[in-house]
């Protein structure tokens, strides 16, 4: 039963929902991202959402805070809510150079001496390539220094 919030101050009562349609819609959106990135990998999920996650928050924290915004809008609502976790736009974690995006991205992800990161980062980006607008992805590449820029492959 949804409940009738009273008027405040002259304004009409609003009936507030989420629809379950939507909630399942945007967990089977995100799920179809990790089950992708699994499969381009050959990993398990659960490596696959932490390498996501990883990559994501490196490249969040490397752009500027309005292309971090613009390339958010593309996002699916969860995989939004994990580019934005923990977000602290004044204080960029790390340098700008491809080995410390490489860097930033094992801190996150844990050391694992069998994954070759370069291909890792490589899949997430062509995970991106297929879900986000290519004007999007030009904006961002063009955003990173040319060595990071190395390891988005050109689609």
């Amino acid at each position: 039963m949804e409940e009738k919030r009273k008027p405040r101050s002259g304004m009409p009562a609003m009936i507030h929902s989420v629809s379950h349609t939507s909630i399942t819609h945007a967990a089977e959106q995100a799920q179809q991202w990790v089950s992708e990135l699994a499969k381009d990998l050959d990993w398990n999920e659960q490596s696959a959402f932490r390498l996501l996650k990883a990559v994501l928050h490196t490249l969040r924290d490397w752009l500027s805070p309005q292309e971090t915004a613009d390339l958010s809008a593309q996002l699916p609502t969860l995989i939004r809510g994990i580019y934005f976790e923990g977000w602290d736009p004044p204080n960029p974690v790390c340098e700008h150079k491809k080995r410390d995006f490489v860097i930033c991205i094992r801190k996150s992800f844990g050391y694992e001496p069998e994954i070759d990161v370069d291909k890792a980062i490589g899949a997430v980006f062509r995970l991106l390539d297929r879900h986000i607008s290519h004007g999007e992805i030009v904006q961002v590449r063009n955003s990173m220094k040319k060595s990071l820029r190395q390891l988005w492959p050109e689609g």
